[in-house]
């Protein structure tokens, strides 16, 4: 028996009724639910129902809650993840390395205003990463892959309305806002890495371009799609929230130096994305907060470097 077939088995056997549920009589209704059930994608509702419900009348698991892997998928795909990270690092660095000798700061400045290693590097390890979660969700398991990984329609609220899109994604460009205005107050040390990549004009420019169309949709697949649902089934919904929200904010920790009162606030961030995913049930709005988020951080760099023309040297 395979990690995956055992977790779909036990997901089997936390349902109370296997047979095929009739279609809810209310939008967002949760399928096959009782009346009184908590709504799935309503994480606050949900965590304080379940917390009254008997063993006996136990409330039925959201759908995201439903994910086909395990711990084991998990520690597979994190070492999945950190080799090909070391290859594709490693083999770029040999393909670009310059010709003289340089110091281990000159090296790393050298890389990371190098816009073919660093676009290079993040496109490869993305493509791996999606790579190894299609084959072990999709063609090893004959899933759908963005369904099984959260990505579906928004659907109405808990009263009944229309989730409008563009709200998740101008709540994003407030939100960077937010935390603009709460990270200039926050003291920088010079050279980190982040900075590094915006003493080249081409390499800031291919940067923003990623961070709006790249990095939203790996992000969010990894950090909403994947992990959350482990997070949230083992732990359960509120925790699962936060510690995916932590990760988001440490992953980022490397680029920002370390620095960390900006590292909290992505922290904030992370949490709130994760939040936004677990009420709507779905990825598409977290997502779009983040591109509204990331798009409103490009925006106002390209303004305030006259489109990196006047490149920042730090502070």
């Amino acid at each position: 028996m395979t990690q995956f077939d055992a977790a779909r088995e036990n997901d089997s056997t936390d349902s109370s009724d296997s047979r095929p549920h009739e279609p809810s009589s209310s939008p967002g209704e949760a399928i096959g639910a009782p009346a009184n059930a908590a709504l799935p994608g309503d994480p606050i509702t949900y965590a304080a129902s379940a917390g009254h419900a008997s063993s006996e009348s136990k409330l039925p698991l959201p759908e995201f809650l439903r994910a086909p892997w395990s711990w084991g998928h998990f520690l597979m795909f994190v070492f999945f993840t950190f080799v090909s990270f070391i290859v594709v690092q490693t083999a770029l660095a040999l393909h670009y390395a310059p010709q003289q000798k340089l110091s281990k700061e000159q090296y790393e400045h050298y890389f990371m205003s190098n816009s073919h290693f660093v676009v290079g590097s993040t496109i490869i390890c993305s493509a791996l990463i999606f790579l190894f979660l299609y084959v072990t969700i999709s063609v090893l398991r004959d899933l759908p892959f963005w369904s099984t990984l959260g990505w579906r329609p928004l659907q109405r609220d808990t009263e009944g309305r229309k989730r409008n899109p563009l709200t998740y994604f101008f709540f994003g460009f407030a939100l960077a806002i937010f935390v603009g205005l709460a990270g200039s107050q926050v003291h920088t040390k010079e050279g980190i890495p982040l900075q590094e990549l915006f003493k080249n004009r081409e390499t800031a420019l291919v940067f923003m371009a990623m961070a709006v169309l790249v990095a939203p949709l790996v992000e969010e697949t990894v950090f909403r799609g994947y992990l959350f649902p482990l997070f949230a089934k083992s732990f359960g919904i509120v925790p699962g929230i936060v510690l995916t929200g932590v990760l988001f904010g440490l992953m980022h920790g490397y680029q920002l130096g370390w620095t960390w009162g900006i590292v909290l606030l992505l922290i904030l961030v992370g949490v709130i994305f994760t939040f936004t995913r677990a009420r709507t049930g779905t990825v598409l709005a977290s997502f779009l907060m983040h591109l509204g988020y990331n798009s409103m951080i490009a925006a106002s760099a390209i303004i305030s470097t006259h489109g990196f023309s006047h490149l920042p040297v730090g502070r």
